[in-house]
């Protein structure tokens, strides 16, 4: 199992680097506690979203307004998300612009932080269509959430073991999860957290909803960015280009070369060495490109946020309009491609109201598909040292 870049940035609560509240060496103590304490004891603290609640109605509330029904609550579209840093902040951002959602909680540690976001989103909300916007520490403000987006993680520390930081990051979702379910019993959670396959399958495991309703992040922004390196070889929208990257979110992922296709004319039938070490024009370094390309984006600015907002945001769409919609996200892959254990892989799957309805079998090489094994035991011995 490779770490990914992706999430690897999403090093504390917020998955920013700067927070105060993270989980690192220096305050690792002292925010486990705090979370500790507004997760597991719930204290009640008020919502950061109302700083000048009314008491009484005013003169000029009552004389403009004539009571007929009171105001209906409607969460049919509510979306949590935990954590308010780069990655959370991009999804929430994703999420209101493009009219995914208008009804957003946004949970995190750090309130200061958060109050200074909610500010900032508030102040927009002229430009929004009538979004309402609630953050704060207590998990009670995602009460009947229809998605949970998680974006929560913990950094690598220099030399740490792959298996001590998968420990690290499922403690810190033992506080997390259960709460989050208590609050929202029929919520679909969307991990983003790294390690994005193995941390789903903490999460199925932690919340003990049917595997359809636990899905990751997956593999669906390496597609986007395999298509769109697609569309610049060759000069097409990257919208025009059909290719899926399948297994683990990180460097064992699976280009299926075999599926590549532009107007259903499948690339392997004008060069059937496309995507192998002897093919002449060198198509495999788009896969290398796609696994390299995180890094990349890291060391130039710092993180990624942008581009795994954006698919966060596609991949609650796609639940909230039941638009059963085709996307590579992690999900229960026992049983698929003659996988024997219970790991979560990215796969193409159809989803809707319900979460994953389907999952679609791809037909396979005998390469693609001894690939996608090989990431399927990897994550089966990280899987066994987990305590939960």
């Amino acid at each position: 199992m490779s770490t990914c870049a992706d999430c690897s940035n999403s090093a504390d609560f917020s998955d920013t680097a700067n927070n105060s509240a993270d989980f690192s060496d220096t305050a690792n103590n002292s925010a486990i506690t705090k979370m500790i304490c507004v997760f597991r004891l719930r204290l009640v603290r008020k919502p950061l979203c109302r700083y000048y609640r009314m008491t009484d109605r005013m003169a000029t509330i009552q004389q403009l307004f004539l009571p007929v029904q009171p105001k209906s609550e409607d969460n049919s579209n509510k979306v949590t998300v935990v954590g308010a840093g780069q990655v959370g902040m991009a999804a929430v951002f994703a999420m209101l612009t493009q009219g995914v959602t208008n009804n957003i909680a946004l949970i995190d540690v750090n309130e200061d932080k958060l109050r200074g976001e909610l500010m900032d989103l508030q102040h927009g909300s002229a430009f929004l269509k009538s979004a309402k916007i609630q953050a704060s520490a207590d998990p009670v403000i995602t009460a009947g959430s229809k998605i949970c987006v998680v974006t929560a993680g913990v950094r690598q520390r220099e030399g740490e073991t792959r298996l001590n930081l998968v420990q690290r990051n499922t403690d810190v979702l033992k506080m997390i999860i259960p709460t989050l379910v208590q609050y929202s019993p029929d919520v679909i959670f969307i991990i983003a957290s790294n390690p994005v396959d193995i941390l789903t399958y903490v999460t199925w495991k932690l919340s003990g909803l049917p595997k359809h309703r636990v899905i990751g992040s997956g593999t669906n922004l390496d597609s986007a960015r395999f298509r769109y390196l697609l569309s610049e070889k060759l000069s097409v929208a990257a919208t025009s280009c059909h290719g899926y990257i399948i297994g683990e979110h990180g460097d064992s992922s699976v280009p299926v070369w075999s599926g590549v296709n532009v107007a259903g004319v499948r690339l392997r039938d004008l060069n059937r060495k496309m995507g192998t070490d002897t093919d002449p024009e060198h198509w495999q370094e788009l896969h290398s490109m796609v696994v390299r390309s995180a890094y990349e984006v890291i060391k130039l600015k710092g993180y990624t946020s942008w581009a795994i907002g954006l698919s966060l945001s596609q991949l609650a769409h796609a639940i909230l309009t039941n638009a059963n919609s085709v996307h590579a996200v992690s999900t229960y892959v026992k049983g698929e491609h003659g996988v024997e254990d219970e790991v979560f892989l990215s796969l193409p799957c159809v989803l809707g109201f319900n979460g994953v309805s389907d999952v679609i079998r791809q037909p396979l090489t005998e390469k693609e598909i001894y690939q996608l094994r090989a990431s399927a035991r990897i994550m089966v011995q990280v899987q066994v040292g987990i305590k939960f």
